[in-house]
């Protein structure tokens, strides 16, 4: 005799919910990115979410930078940033100082799916190589660290790269700085009381303003430029306008035309006298009298 077998379910059919959120799933087979639920549930802002979740999709070598940002969101330069430095804490993202084959130091952003990750190894070997893993801005403890020879491995490259950021970094100091430029500089909340400057971002933009004097520029004219037609939602540290202000050197004013015409002299002001005659005043370089009186005694007698 054959075993019995039920027809019941396993479990009751728990029916449509009464409340919260239904999804209707739909198998993607093309143009869909996978994030993590830690990422896409954080709790905190939703911009820094929306920013994470765009990036995440975004193809390797798009520009994330927050202009390239706040050209595709709505939300402004402020939220981008904020968004931006969340991210770093958490790990998601790394904001890391490289230096090229040409020697030109330039920045590149690197995002992690989990936070600490390593990158995945190079699908194609004829390709460049995949770089190596950035610095955590977490690391964990040196008892944590489970090969101590990958560790010494992972000092000896880094520990060049870590030093030559912070030399290309370092600014000049500021006694070094043309003075000039640094009253320039100081001046400009006394115009702007947006624009105050620590003694870092002054001997960073010191060079440029120094380049601008030695055009011939006066310090009421860059002073102009750099205070004209500021937005009104400016961004805390004002150093980043005006570095970009201060990009490109004007010209350097003319010379004077040799055999120009100079300029004319101005006519010289007799001095001011009463007249011993009359005692009106008139102007004179050398009489006693005026005009009148000196012409009444020149006249013959009549009797």
């Amino acid at each position: 005799m054959a075993d019995s077998q039920s027809n019941a379910p396993l479990r009751a059919d728990a029916g449509v919910p009464t409340s919260g959120v239904i999804h209707v799933r739909t198998r993607l087979t093309a143009e869909f990115t996978v994030i993590s639920n830690a990422l896409a549930q954080r709790r905190g802002s939703a911009v820094t979410v929306g920013v994470a979740t765009y990036i995440s999709s975004l193809p390797t070598g798009t520009p994330v930078s927050i202009t390239a940002l706040c050209a595709h969101f709505d939300e402004g330069e402020i939220l981008i940033s904020r968004a931006l430095r969340e991210l770093e804490e958490a790990g998601y993202l790394e904001r890391r100082r490289e230096r090229t084959p040409t020697g030109r130091v330039r920045t590149r952003t690197y995002f992690y799916d989990v936070p600490g990750g390593e990158p995945d190894p190079d699908p194609d070997p004829s390709g460049p190589p995949t770089p190596p893993k950035p610095r955590r801005p977490r690391k964990q403890p040196a008892a944590a660290t489970p090969a101590p020879a990958a560790g010494a491995v992972r000092d000896t490259v880094e520990t060049p790269v870590q030093a030559e950021v912070k030399t290309e970094e370092a600014p000049a100091p500021l006694t070094d700085a043309d003075p000039r430029a640094i009253a320039v500089l100081a001046g400009l909340r006394q115009v702007d009381p947006r624009l105050v400057l620590s003694e870092q971002e002054a001997a960073r933009l010191a060079p440029a303003v120094t380049r601008w004097l030695t055009t011939g520029l006066l310090p009421t004219q860059i002073t102009d430029h750099l205070t004209a037609r500021l937005p009104a939602d400016l961004l805390v540290r004002p150093v980043g306008i005006l570095a970009y202000r201060l990009k490109e050197t004007p010209l350097t004013a003319p010379a004077p035309a040799t055999g120009s015409p100079e300029t004319p002299e101005r006519p010289v002001i007799l001095e001011m006298r009463n007249c011993d005659g009359c005692d009106r005043g008139f102007r004179s370089a050398g009489h006693s009298r005026c005009r009148d009186c000196r012409t009444r005694n020149q006249l013959p007698a009549t009797g």
